[in-house]
């Protein structure tokens, strides 16, 4: 067998032994994947809506969203995921809003890979001792009347519906910003479309 043939055997051989064992790897961890992610995503629906005992997930129109009621069966909020293009990775944030979409009770970020110290503040300031989680609480409580909008090197106004951007990480906070404006923009008009 000359050399180039054997290198083929060789090369093709690994590829499909490599193949196969993670086909078998893929089988096995799969099913653990998505269990993760959904005990993930249930805790975070329970962050963002904290009143709710219990939630129902109604699809509309592709959309889905996670109904949450109290105690006594009354609506307690509304949740849905955001998603979209941040500075260097695709963000992944859940929303959860007031019955009526007008305000936000809290928002948390589910998947980011941003530049480490600085667009990673998005989730967690390590360099906020007193409260690493500024970033994502500027949005809890937040009237969204009309589209958020983002200050620099100043103190946002509530009242105006801003939040202060990460200083050194603009690009990533813009993005977040402009994730959540348009998904609630989306997500309120299907939903009040087909509740009302």
């Amino acid at each position: 067998m000359n050399k180039s043939l054997r290198l083929i055997v060789v090369l093709t051989t690994v590829s499909l032994v490599s193949g196969f064992v993670l086909a078998i790897l893929n089988k096995y961890t799969a099913p653990r994947i998505e269990l993760n992610q959904n005990k993930a995503l249930s805790e975070a629906v329970g962050f963002v809506i904290p009143d709710k005992k219990t939630c129902d997930v109604r699809v509309i129109e592709g959309l889905s969203f996670y109904i949450g009621k109290d105690a006594k069966g009354q609506l307690a909020g509304i949740a849905f995921v955001a998603e979209g293009d941040g500075f260097q990775s695709r963000l992944k944030i859940i929303v959860g809003m007031d019955a009526r979409f007008e305000k936000i009770v809290k928002i948390k970020v589910l998947q980011q890979a941003e530049t480490p110290g600085l667009g990673t503040k998005i989730d967690n300031d390590p360099t906020n001792k007193t409260n690493p989680q500024w970033f994502s609480e500027q949005f809890c409580d937040l009237a969204v009347g009309k589209e958020i909008t983002y200050v620099k090197n100043q103190t946002a106004d509530k009242s105006k519906t801003q939040i202060q951007a990460i200083t050194g990480a603009t690009i990533s906070s813009k993005a977040v910003v402009d994730i959540i404006n348009q998904a609630i923009k989306t997500h309120r008009a299907v939903y009040l479309n087909k509740v009302n």
